[in-house]
């Protein structure tokens, strides 16, 4: 690089003042690298309310599905509770399968009995496709058409919807991630496109957007961008840091900040290095040679479904404290999927386990599966809580949702939808609420709800929605 380039490159590496006050779209730009900044007191002109400010930033908006329903969707786990409280309002016990939500009570929020009709079969030729076409639905609550073909035909979700309306002035409009493998073309059994089970997101009715797998990709989208591809790969190569390159610049930074803000940046860009270095060992690991339990995953792709699904939350909780983007989708698992999770005490392949048949003990041990996957959660909800944000933390201005388009799994039914929202959206959702809909009531209701309270006021249906929810 000429001396020249060099000087350039400082200067718009340096570039981040806006007054007495530092930008909040300030980007430390190195080789390869392209580091946002968390949100710091210094982003705030002195003398003014923090509201006032362009500096907060609208709430933060994650979408997360799980497949394969919840045993408490049945009639017998419908009965027992193991899903939704007995009770309604605050008063409500936490039940067997979200009891690992219990410290994060004040911002949750159960919305129970609520069904997904679109991810019904509508004519005799769709029957039997549930698992095929059921993410599809799940956030945009449309009828997926019937197709092998490029023909797809769904809906916008509302992720996506959201990102339209409050992603575009951010560096990542959305990120989609997912934990399992996605078959991305061609036809994936019942006469429907693979991509119906591949994604949760949708751009448009024929614009379905991919979910990304291996945190490596996703880490590189976030913080990876500036430079040359070249560079990039040059640093992954010789397994330096991103941040390497932005380290003059970092200590010119930190001279100008008070205490709190170099507390501040300093436990995010140790949080950037740490996730950096759990996926550089990962790599290393997979590459070596040794026996690997998902031998066709990426090299980015952990064997333990914990520590891939905590890599992920990672991800999205960086994404969200610098403002990278505002919005995500995480699918958990994809639907058939025979996957063993050891770590629930279960020794049952997850979709085996699933069609539990009404037996009361499978039904008892699909439960424990659900209470480990809901259990993945507190590890996400404890970053976002801990991280100032704001007159706040991440989780006071961030609204986590989490589902199934499906309701009792055994008979691939999608009423009684299994369905929690954590967060308090930037003071829209209370919290500490357990809501259950007359029998009937469309999923879509919540989903036009969350909306509503994410500020999206000029869309007044989403899929077969007939009303809001009271929550």
């Amino acid at each position: 690089m000429s001396e020249s380039e060099k000087c350039v490159g400082r200067v718009q590496r340096m570039q981040f003042l806006t007054g007495k006050h530092l930008s909040r779209r300030t980007v430390l730009r190195g080789f390869g690298a392209a580091v946002s900044l968390p949100f710091l007191d210094s982003m705030v002109p002195a003398q003014t309310p923090l509201r006032r400010t362009a500096a907060m930033p609208k709430a933060r908006f994650c979408a997360i599905e799980m497949v394969h329903g919840a045993a408490g969707s049945c009639i017998t786990g419908s009965r027992l509770n193991y899903w939704s409280p007995a009770k309604e309002g605050k008063d409500f016990e936490i039940t067997p399968t979200l009891k690992s939500l219990e410290p994060f009570r004040d911002y949750l929020t159960i919305v129970s009995d609520t069904d997904l009709a679109g991810a019904n079969a509508w004519a005799v030729a769709e029957e039997g496709g549930d698992h095929n076409r059921s993410s599809a639905v799940y956030l945009t609550a449309a009828h997926p058409k019937l197709t092998e073909g490029s023909d797809i035909q769904a809906g916008p979700s509302i992720d996506q919807i959201y990102a339209q309306h409050f992603g575009q002035d951010t560096p990542l409009p959305s990120m989609q991630l997912c934990i399992e493998n996605v078959d991305g073309s061609g036809a994936c059994g019942y006469g429907y496109a693979c991509v119906y089970a591949d994604t949760i997101s949708w751009a448009g009715p024929q614009q379905p957007l991919p979910m990304e797998r291996d945190p490596r990709v996703a880490f590189e989208r976030l913080f990876g961008e500036g430079g040359t591809p070249q560079q990039r790969l040059q640093r992954q190569k010789t397994d330096r840091s991103i941040l390497d390159g932005i380290m003059g610049d970092i200590a010119r930074l930190q001279k100008g900040l008070d205490p709190s803000d170099r507390r501040r940046l300093n436990g995010y860009l140790d949080d950037v290095r740490e996730v950096e270095r759990r996926i550089q060992r990962i790599e290393k690991y997979n590459a070596s040679g040794e026996a690997r339990a998902l031998p066709e995953a990426p090299l980015g792709v952990p064997d333990s479904f914990e520590e891939h699904t905590k890599l992920m939350f990672d991800l999205q909780a960086l994404a969200f404290m610098a403002n990278v983007t505002r919005v995500s989708s995480f699918k958990m698992g994809r639907d058939a999927s025979n996957r063993l999770f050891p770590e629930s005490g279960v020794k049952t392949p997850f979709h085996s386990a699933s069609h539990h048949g009404e037996n009361p003990r499978n039904i008892a041990e699909f439960a424990k599966i659900n209470a480990y996957h809901v259990g993945q959660l507190p590890y996400f909800l404890e970053k976002l809580k801990n991280t100032p944000d704001g007159d706040g933390n991440l989780l006071d201005h961030s609204l986590i949702v989490y589902g199934s388009p499906m309701g009792d799994s055994h008979i691939h039914d999608h009423k009684r939808v299994p369905l929690f929202m954590v967060g308090h959206a930037n003071g829209t959702i209370q919290g500490n609420m357990h809501i259950r809909e007359p029998l009937g009531t469309p999923m879509a209701n919540a989903w036009l709800t969350v909306l509503h309270r994410l500020g999206v006021d000029d869309v007044d249906r989403v899929g077969d929605s007939t009303g809001e929810v009271a929550f």
